[in-house]
């Protein structure tokens, strides 16, 4: 009985609506269907960690990810890393900067990266330097507020903090004092991304073992920095400071800038991704505070898990993926011709007018068999 509900399981997610918000959700309804019965309760307990290997993951600044095997190797493993939390000053614009709260010093943070059922043991510092508490909320863990209630840090204190990588996925994780410092701080700059791989490696739509040849993160930041009445910007002296403007600008909902990985042209330009074709590329994707949609202009995401949960069956040849806030997506695309490529907000006025794109540079020989100009552009006959 199981065999003959499983393919109508799969066809009635199939047919729901293009919504994608929707779509993921459907996704992840039905991912039990597809993985031949088994449920996202059948959790086992297993090792607390206590007795696993531990491996040192340098972490990176995006938009590159850290080395790590796409197929996990040998038993399961606590993956240790280390988060400082930075408060600085960055240019967001020309002439516009903000008071960034950040992890390791970049917007967005960096990614964590292990396997399902590896152990992140967490060293978060919060230097004397520092005027502000911080903490994480992994979107990856369970309990303790995804760990937020276990690594509240005053300035001057550092806290070590382990979860079990229980779901395969890119998952978000931010900075979560509490109350009104929650917007403050994720606007700030203070998210990032962990991404945990199935142990046996991603799958494609059929079930087969797909790997990529590159990967890179890619977070669109909104930035609400304080305004005069005639809306030049303010410039503010000190973090604290800057957090009583902020519990201000935030409340307009009106972003001033809208960049991907912490500023305008940060991946444009001689700051453009790269790529060769016939690469399959991976793209995290993320927002921690709004919605988005994410669009690659003359391609498509092959590959696309909705919210980014590996454990689901990819979708195929979407042209934009949505972000809800607070979550991340994944994405491969197979480049098949060169030239220069733009990754954007497609909404197209948060693209352009406000700076949230990115561009790959892909080099290689170029294929008439995809797209052949007839004719050059002539006077009209």
């Amino acid at each position: 009985m199981k065999s003959k509900k499983k393919p109508g399981c799969i066809n009635a997610c199939k047919k729901v609506t293009t919504n994608v918000v929707v779509v993921a959700i459907c996704a992840t309804l039905f991912a039990a269907c597809r993985n031949g019965g088994s449920s996202v309760f059948d959790d086992k307990k297993n090792e607390d960690g206590d007795h696993l290997q531990h491996v040192a993951e340098q972490l990176v600044a995006p938009p590159m990810l850290p080395e790590f095997d796409q197929v996990a190797e040998g038993n399961a493993k606590v993956i240790d890393v280390t988060l400082t939390a930075e408060e600085k000053k960055i240019e967001v614009a020309p002439g516009d900067s903000i008071w960034a709260f950040t992890f390791n010093g970049s917007v967005p943070a960096p990614v964590i990266v292990a396997h399902q059922n590896d152990f992140v043991e967490l060293t978060l510092r919060n230097p004397a330097t520092n005027t502000q508490q911080h903490n994480i909320d992994f979107h990856a863990a369970t309990g303790g507020m995804g760990g937020g209630d276990l690594t509240l840090v005053n300035p001057g204190q550092e806290v070590k903090l382990r979860f079990k990588c229980t779901r395969p996925g890119v998952f978000v994780y931010h900075c979560a004092p509490g109350g009104t410092m929650v917007p403050i701080h994720v606007t700030a700059g203070m998210n990032g991304a962990i991404m945990v791989l199935p142990r046996s490696g991603l799958k494609d739509e059929n079930g087969n073992t797909v790997k990529f040849d590159r990967a890179y993160y890619i977070a669109e930041q909104d930035f609400y920095i304080p305004q005069d009445k005639d809306g030049k910007t303010i410039s503010i002296a000190t973090p604290q400071q800057s957090v009583q403007a902020l519990d201000e600008s935030l409340k307009t909902l009106k972003p001033t800038h809208i960049v991907f990985n912490g500023k305008k042209g940060a991946l444009l330009g001689k700051n453009a991704l790269t790529a060769k074709v016939g690469e399959k590329v991976l793209f995290i994707t993320s927002q921690a505070n709004r919605d988005t949609r994410f669009h690659l202009i003359g391609g498509h995401a092959d590959l696309y898990w909705p919210g980014g949960k590996f454990n689901n069956k990819p979708y195929t040849d979407f042209e934009t993926w949505a972000v809800p806030a607070g979550s991340a997506a994944a994405t491969i695309y197979q480049f098949r011709e060169p030239g220069t490529y733009v990754l954007l907000n497609h909404n197209l006025i948060e693209a352009f007018d406000y700076g949230a794109l990115a561009q790959i540079k892909v080099s290689g020989a170029w294929d008439s068999t995809y797209m052949k100009q007839m004719e050059k552009p002539s006077p009209i006959k």
